[in-house]
């Protein structure tokens, strides 16, 4: 079955019947209100916890020591997500539910099952490593995936692919590993301050120097997985639906297994866990960072394929492709836009590289058969928010277009006897389209334009 899907009229056109007026439970002020509640309640809980553990001075001292790798990997996950950037505030709730809901869920659940297995087995000693390698595994990577899931299901938008899964999971996996920091740095430097050791011997150190110099990544790399499950249900058509619930619960049960993996390591001797460490962390980590690099740089390449048609139809500039799928180019066009207009321009070209990036992966999903039934509004949506942009943003994307094109091919040696006169360059960049006779002001409709499901 085809159905075609028109280009809109002109920008601004009406889409169809007004939106209805959601019930007062169905609005968003009263969603954002319940989960800032719900948020805002956990940390002080995990806060109260995690002081009568520590103590305030170890309370103070682990918070100093676990913050180092927070902006490192919060920037590495930015970096990740530069190419369709995500709202800000997806990252401040997944960081948020993973620094409080998340472990406030994991040290109640984790403290109630270590005791039950220390009364209910007649080995009570064992129940510590038991738990560590059984419970907590399920209910850490259980608690951090329900910030994946909540972002799934109400930010939907949001949600495209494979990257925004890994960054969704990464954020919320470092704002956990956070709070745990503190607890275990905390408690370190307690048992110090009993044992009145110092310096590189202590306690301390050592804590710091597994949990946070070594292994900084470790409960991102375990969450990923799970994100990655959602990022490829995300890119599922909507009808799987087997697939799209099977493929999430198959990467939690990978991140549960490398969880567990890790924390049972931690019983081994020193070599073992060593061992565990550059055998299978390392490796998995190197892995799972090129496939987030590769699909990053897959999104770039769609944007070039995907793009070129709406410059047929006259909304997007000839060289704009070419400038979008390169991030080189994309940086020169806000410098160029900041250089001339000011910040605001700067920001103002940054939103229309992000919703021509949205507005390509959209199509390339609806070319594949897997865009929602929104796929018109959401089209004409982010078409209209380039619309608006395109005074500053075409001038700007034009000249970072002309810079990082690729040089034209040297010309080849003249045969003998024809000397070796001058070759002309090329009236246009190389590698570009030729410049547009100047379209008109709206897109007309194409009849032919059609995607089958």
């Amino acid at each position: 079955m085809a159905i075609q899907f028109p280009y809109p009229t002109r920008p601004g056109a009406p889409t169809g019947p007004g939106p209805r007026h959601p019930r007062w439970w169905q609005r968003s002020w009263v969603r954002y209100g319940a989960l800032i509640t719900l948020l805002a309640i956990s940390g002080l809980v995990i806060l109260a916890l995690v002081r009568e553990q520590t103590g305030t001075e170890g309370f103070l001292v682990g918070l100093g020591l676990a913050v180092f790798p927070v902006p490192l990997l919060i920037a590495a996950f930015r970096w990740l997500d530069r190419v369709e950037p995500g709202p800000w505030r997806n990252l401040l709730f997944s960081f948020a539910w993973g620094a409080c809901a998340a472990a406030l869920i994991a040290i109640v659940a984790n403290s109630f099952a270590t005791r039950w297995i220390a009364m209910t087995t007649a080995d009570p000693s064992g129940a510590d490593t038991l738990g560590a390698t059984v419970i907590a595994p399920v209910v850490e990577e259980s608690a951090k995936a329900a910030a994946v899931l909540l972002v799934f299901l109400f930010r939907r938008r949001d949600f495209t692919g494979i990257v925004d899964g890994v960054v969704i999971a990464g954020v919320t996996a470092t704002g956990f590993a956070f709070t745990e920091n503190i607890l275990y740095l905390g408690t370190a430097f307690g048992t110090d301050r009993l044992s009145g050791e110092s310096g590189l011997a202590s306690v301390t150190a050592a804590t710091f120097f597994v949990r946070v110099v070594m292994s900084p990544f470790a409960h991102p790399l375990f969450t990923v997985l799970t994100g990655i499950g959602f990022g490829v249900a995300a890119l599922s058509a909507e009808r799987r639906r087997v697939r799209r619930v099977l493929l999430p619960l198959t990467g939690l049960l990978l991140a549960m297994g490398m969880h567990a993996l890790w924390n049972g390591s931690s019983g081994f001797d020193r070599f073992g866990f060593f061992g565990v460490y550059v055998v299978f962390m390392v490796p998995a980590f190197g892995l799972l960072t090129w496939l987030a690099v590769w699909t990053r740089q897959r999104e770039l390449r769609t944007v070039r394929a995907e793009l070129p048609v709406y410059c047929a139809a006259g909304w997007l500039g000839a060289a704009e492709p070419w400038a979008l799928g390169s991030m080189r180019a994309r940086q020169l066009a806000r410098e160029y836009a900041g250089h001339h207009f000011g910040k605001e321009a700067a920001r103002s070209v940054a939103r229309y590289e992000a919703y021509a990036t949205t507005l390509a992966a959209l199509r390339h999903r609806g070319r594949r058969g897997r865009a929602g039934a929104d796929f018109v509004v959401r089209e004409r949506e982010l078409l209209e928010e380039l619309w608006r942009r395109r005074e500053i943003a075409r001038p700007a994307l034009a000249y970072a277009a002309r810079i990082t094109a690729p040089l034209p091919a040297p010309a080849p040696w003249p045969a003998p006897g024809y000397g070796y006169g001058y070759v002309a360059p090329p009236a246009r960049p190389y590698g570009t389209p030729p410049r547009p006779s100047a379209p008109a002001p709206y897109p007309a409709y194409d009849p032919y334009r059609t995607y089958r499901t």
